[in-house]
């Protein structure tokens, strides 16, 4: 299927990694490999056929321990829709998984260096994001 938008622009909207004493930095330490990734995706219309796609990635430990340590992104994309699109069927998959899906290694090379130089080295995600599963799983 031929591509119906541009990326005009890309960039860190917020970023944060918090580990608020020794105590959590041990405990996160020992226990990051039971942290989870969380994804949501937003977007926002703007003028001109423009959407800002805001992709925030969320690394948490699972269980609501005082003592884990927190990591956080908001990625913004600012895409520029062609002119022949015009439903939402179309638009969707657009913003949903195809924006993602572009942008995704770039996130996740920030988000692994985040973590690196937050203490964590090493740390790698066991499973690659798949923004289609999640499309589809989205829609049922």
């Amino acid at each position: 299927m031929e591509k119906k938008y541009r990326i005009l622009g890309e960039f860190i909207k917020d970023i944060s990694a918090e580990t608020k004493d020794i105590e959590s930095y041990i405990y996160t330490k020992e226990n990051i490999s039971k942290y989870k990734l969380f994804i949501d995706i937003n977007t926002k219309p703007l003028k001109n056929k423009m959407a800002e796609v805001s992709i925030s990635i969320k690394f948490k430990d699972s269980n609501e321990s005082n003592k884990n340590s927190y990591f956080e992104m908001v990625y913004a994309v600012i895409v520029k829709i062609d002119d022949d699109v015009n439903t939402k069927e179309i638009l969707e998959p657009i913003f949903l998984k195809d924006v993602p899906t572009e942008v995704y290694p770039k996130i996740e090379r920030i988000f692994i260096d985040l973590l690196s130089h937050s203490g964590y080295p090493n740390v790698k995600f066991e499973s690659k994001v798949d923004f289609n599963e999640l499309y589809k799983n989205r829609k049922n």
